[in-house]
């Protein structure tokens, strides 16, 4: 494989391998009832809303809800598998769900940057981000879940190493 893309894969297994604990700790947290995690998580995801004014994830609208589902149950899956495509470097069978994955994820993060810009805070109660700036603010909390998608996307879309199909040897 050529040397270019690998520093990619890297960062590719780094993402996956490092958004399990993320969702296990923190993301589905949205979902599952209070009390099963403990203190701890509890309080760090007070903080983060708290910090980045980001009420999604304490109250979380049915839409936001929906997205975490497909995190936990479609994604979750996902990750052990794609951390260790990319950890080894060089699986091009990785292609087809690496794309499917990184539009999913591309798609529902602009569903989240449009409620981000443009809802209403004011009626919510947790307070949201009220200015541009602590709007931006809880965006940079979100892009890289954006960007490095995206980079996924146009990896496996352009580079020449996982357009080309395998050759597989003949019996």
């Amino acid at each position: 494989m050529a040397a270019g893309p690998r520093w990619r894969e890297r960062l590719f297994a780094l993402y996956f391998l490092s958004h399990i604990p993320i969702t296990l700790l923190i993301d589905l947290q949205a979902l599952l009832p209070a009390g099963i995690y403990p203190q701890g998580l509890t309080e760090l995801l007070e903080w983060y809303v708290t910090t980045f004014r980001d009420p999604l994830m304490l109250q979380p609208p049915e839409w936001f809800k929906a997205f975490v589902y497909c995190e936990a149950f479609l994604q979750l899956p996902f990750f052990p598998v794609a951390g260790y495509a990319f950890l080894k470097g060089g699986c091009r069978w990785i292609r087809t769900p690496a794309i499917i994955y990184s539009t999913h994820v591309a798609t529902t993060l602009f569903a989240i940057f449009t409620h981000i810009l443009f809802h209403d805070f004011s009626k919510s109660e947790l307070l949201g981000p009220q200015t541009l700036r602590e709007r931006l603010t809880l965006l940079s909390v979100y892009v890289p879940y954006l960007l490095i998608p995206l980079l996924i996307l146009f990896t496996m879309l352009y580079n020449p190493y996982y357009r080309h199909p395998e050759k597989r040897k003949r019996k």
